[in-house]
């Protein structure tokens, strides 16, 4: 809400300080927007994550090398993502999302023009920092649209909005390169990106300009009365969950960037595990949204950290009785179900994980949070590829794995932990 005697956010000037009771919310245009957006322009990373180290395998690069373009992407994705605390604070809620998915999106169909391992990393590189901008300016835009009331629904809406896409996308992707060329799958995925990007646009316009105040600056009504903590106290109370993201991505991309490769004579199994999988995060990101709404609290991170270790725990088991060639039956129910599994743990620690760093920051460190979340997402999956490459190249697939799944278990108790679980004022 506007307070007396500050312009409105029609007028053109920022307003001295505002509340988000008169956001239009979940209901408005605005926020129906940021979700299409998100929709539409993560298309072009969520396909195009399986598609590149496949492509570079394509061109004789190695494990190592393949998971190389994942972890380039990710890098600029975290170097971008520590500046953007800083963006967001002097203006960039207004633009940081379109401009990012463009840097995202314009440089995709250049994958197609070589299979050298250079020039992968060298786009990937770009485009990384373009999925840096979108993914901390789109967290962070999902809780500032949003009264306080409903943040914990609208960070499940965007997990909706973020998932629900991967599950025909990733395993539509290879599929759609394999049969039509990955040429042709990488301009369709990178035009996703320039259309959402549009959509971004949309939302300083959309609600006769309600949004604009949340666009402009930083929530400092609510912030002057949540006792949030700032500086080195917030970075300790955020530690918790930022390990679990880390270790729970890196198990993730262990399974987008990989499963593919050890599995690609059954192309069937990878598409419905990858589906899987997508699903399956939606379903558990979205169900742990709806509760911590209802409940006000964190429900599942515990249940969810457990299930991502029983998830690749079976992954793994298909691995070690996979001996090459065909496929059984029992392998094949082995990597789908634990695929899903894990995609439901994932899922749900996703979500009471940004909702935790959320309440614990407060209204004022929304960007912060944001950044730390998505930093602890983005550099798990880019160590976590890179890592897993080296090792499956050491050891093999289903050792990699193995150590996957142990590290996960050694994480579990971080789960249990209650301060700060419950929503800032």
């Amino acid at each position: 809400m506007i307070r007396s005697g500050s312009p409105s956010p029609e007028d053109g000037a920022t307003p001295a300080e505002f509340t988000t009771d008169d956001l239009p919310g979940l209901r408005g245009k605005g926020f129906a927007l940021l979700i299409a957006a998100t929709a539409i322009g993560l298309c072009g990373f969520a396909a195009v994550l399986p598609l590149v180290p496949l492509w570079a395998m394509r061109g004789g690069a190695g494990e190592f090398g393949a998971g190389s373009t994942t972890a380039a992407f990710m890098l600029t994705t975290v170097l971008t993502q520590l500046a953007m605390p800083w963006m967001l604070e002097r203006g960039g809620y207004r633009w940081a999302f379109p401009v990012g998915a463009l840097v995202m999106g314009l440089p995709t169909p250049l994958f197609a023009l070589t299979t050298d391992l250079g020039p992968l990393l060298a786009v990937s590189a770009v485009r990384g920092v373009g999925f840096g901008m979108v993914s901390v300016a789109g967290t962070a835009l999902a809780a500032r649209l949003v009264p306080h009331s409903q943040v914990g629904r609208a960070t499940g809406y965007y997990g909706l909005a973020v998932g629900l896409p991967q599950v025909l996308i990733l395993p539509g992707g290879v599929a759609l390169a394999l049969n039509a060329g990955f040429a042709t799958a990488f301009w369709i995925t990178g035009m996703c990106s320039v259309v959402g990007a549009l959509l971004a646009w949309g939302v300083r316009f959309a609600d006769g300009g309600r949004n604009r105040a949340a666009l402009r600056n930083p929530v400092r009504a609510a912030a002057d009365t949540s006792g949030a903590p700032s500086g080195l106290p917030l970075l300790l109370a955020l530690a918790a969950p930022l390990v679990l993201m880390l270790l729970t991505a890196s198990a993730a991309s262990a399974i987008i960037t990989f499963l593919a490769i050890p599995f690609e004579q059954a192309a069937w199994m990878v598409g419905a595990a990858l589906a899987a999988y997508a699903l399956a995060v939606v379903t558990g990101r979205w169900t742990a949204g709806m509760l911590h709404d209802r409940y006000r609290r964190t429900l599942l991170l515990l249940p969810g950290t457990v299930g991502a270790v029983i998830g690749m725990t079976l992954v793994t088991a298909a691995l070690w009785t996979h001996g090459g060639g065909g496929v059984g039956a029992g392998t094949a129910v082995l990597v789908v179900l634990g695929a899903m599994v894990f995609g439901l743990g994932f899922g749900a620690v996703q979500n009471e994980a940004v909702t935790l760093m959320l309440n614990r920051a407060g209204p004022s460190g929304y960007g912060r949070a944001s950044a730390v979340w998505n930093i602890g997402y983005d550099a798990g999956a880019g160590a976590g590829a890179m890592l897993l490459g080296l090792l499956i190249q050491l050891f093999g697939y289903a050792p990699a794995f193995a150590v996957t799944a142990v590290a996960l278990l050694a994480v579990v108790p971080l789960a249990l932990t209650r301060r700060g679980s419950h929503p800032a004022p």
